[in-house]
């Protein structure tokens, strides 16, 4: 066979050219504007950094609690595993993290998981500061995220199996997430059993769905 008559041998990018990329335009052939979905992403990683931020604050004040601690650990960590998954994926679109880190958490597709009492000028008012609140806002930072991968799902599917693949792990994790602090919350605040069915990972942070290395070892 002459390799003019080999059926992917060619397409509508010219042998050589750097400006643009088949990964992209094999997206818009198939009805998915990459630049659109580039722009969600940063959206979704802007959160998922914030959110590993945030939950590091949010777990050191959880003294007494070190079962909180610990699977709030577990989600800090997973948060951070989801960002540094997907954001190769925003340069494989052409793009670029923001380079100004405010910019970035301006971003961010969810609310910042913020120490739930008030502030007195920039530094919370620690006095009025207790488990159930801190629950609270873990609680609702996960179903913030299981609405943005659920959107990233829906946009990719049966369009761009790369992305897809990588949402719909970190979409698995963050809905254990949920159920853990719905667990916790449930006998925090109500007295209630209401059972996550969480077993202990392997590690602290094993993101056993989203880990770089388990989609390429070499990361």
């Amino acid at each position: 066979m002459a390799d003019d008559e080999r059926r992917h041998g060619s397409g509508s990018v010219e042998p050589g050219t750097t400006d643009t990329r088949v990964g992209m335009e094999s997206l818009r052939e198939r009805g998915l504007d990459p630049e659109e979905l580039r722009e969600r992403l940063i959206d979704a990683i802007g959160a998922e950094f914030s959110t590993y931020y945030y939950y590091t604050n949010l777990r050191m004040h959880l003294a007494g609690h070190e079962d909180y601690k610990e699977i709030t650990e577990d989600a800090r960590l997973e948060d951070r595993a989801h960002f540094e998954l997907v954001a190769p994926r925003v340069y494989e679109l052409g793009g670029h993290l923001p380079y100004d880190i405010d910019d970035f958490m301006g971003r961010a597709s969810c609310p910042h998981a913020e120490m739930p009492v008030p502030y007195e000028g920039e530094e919370p008012d620690l006095s009025q500061l207790d488990a159930e609140g801190v629950l609270e806002v873990l609680l609702e930072a996960e179903r913030c995220a299981i609405r943005t991968w659920s959107e990233i799902c829906d946009m990719t599917q049966g369009k761009d199996p790369r992305t897809y693949d990588m949402a719909s792990r970190i979409l698995q994790e963050e809905i254990e997430h949920e159920a853990w602090f719905i667990e916790l919350l449930s006998m925090e605040r109500d007295g209630e059993i209401n059972p996550a069915g969480h077993f202990v990972r392997g590690e602290p942070g094993d993101a056993p769905y989203s880990t770089n290395r388990r989609i390429n070892d070499s990361a």
